[in-house]
């Protein structure tokens, strides 16, 4: 690796820092700061789900949540069937430990991401997280455990399409996320066509060798 590609911790976080996720403007930012103001008042979970295994037998009882709530965690067991589609494996049990698996790593992800664009992350959990916005914007009238298949499609579609900037940059990031978190996983590349890292670098590279 030449010199120039090293970036040191601090400095990408700062490029994390700078790069939004949502570029809502001054009215996306305002508006996603009262609601999630009017959630955290109205009892919407706001602090990191922290270990769930004792309690939930989907999630791994050595991982602890960092960023994301337990309603983060309905949301997107509810999205990702809609954002991965077909790449979910069709038998039950492993497929609902593929998507507990990958809601693990989105956290993990998310938790590596600057201030800034975890804000935004928050921000946005709490709009789709909350009734009043989830039932006027997304458009989805029960909450988000009891939401099937088609209605989280529906949304998802309603979002990439809208001329409203906040909804298609809301879309991206869902969509962004969940796709790193799940094609990103060693043994889910081969879904996206990738055949892994070439063998000289298995070969020349201990972080390779030890994936």
């Amino acid at each position: 690796m030449t010199p120039h590609t090293t970036l040191s911790e601090n400095q990408r976080t700062s490029t994390l820092d700078r790069r939004s996720f949502l570029r809502t403007g001054l009215g996306g930012a305002l508006f996603l700061g009262t609601v999630s103001i009017t959630a955290g008042l109205s009892g919407c979970a706001t602090a990191p789900a922290g270990r769930l295994g004792a309690v939930d037998t989907r999630m791994d009882a050595r991982y602890q949540f960092r960023f994301l709530t337990t309603d983060d965690i309905d949301l997107f067991e509810a999205l990702l069937p809609a954002i991965l589609g077909p790449a979910l494996p069709e038998e039950p049990n492993t497929r609902r430990m593929a998507i507990a698996s990958t809601i693990e790593r989105i956290d993990a992800g998310i938790h590596k991401f600057g201030p800034a664009n975890q804000k935004e992350l928050r921000r946005l959990c709490d709009l789709l997280n909350f009734g009043l916005t989830r039932v006027s914007i997304a458009r989805v009238w029960p909450s988000w455990p009891d939401a099937t298949r088609e209605q989280a499609d529906a949304f998802l579609k309603r979002w990439r399409s809208s001329r409203i900037g906040l909804f298609n940059n809301g879309y991206m990031a869902l969509t962004k996320i969940s796709n790193v978190a799940f094609y990103g996983y060693q043994e889910n590349w081969h879904l996206s066509g990738y055949p892994g890292p070439p063998e000289w670098a298995v070969r020349a590279l201990p972080q390779f060798r030890n994936a």
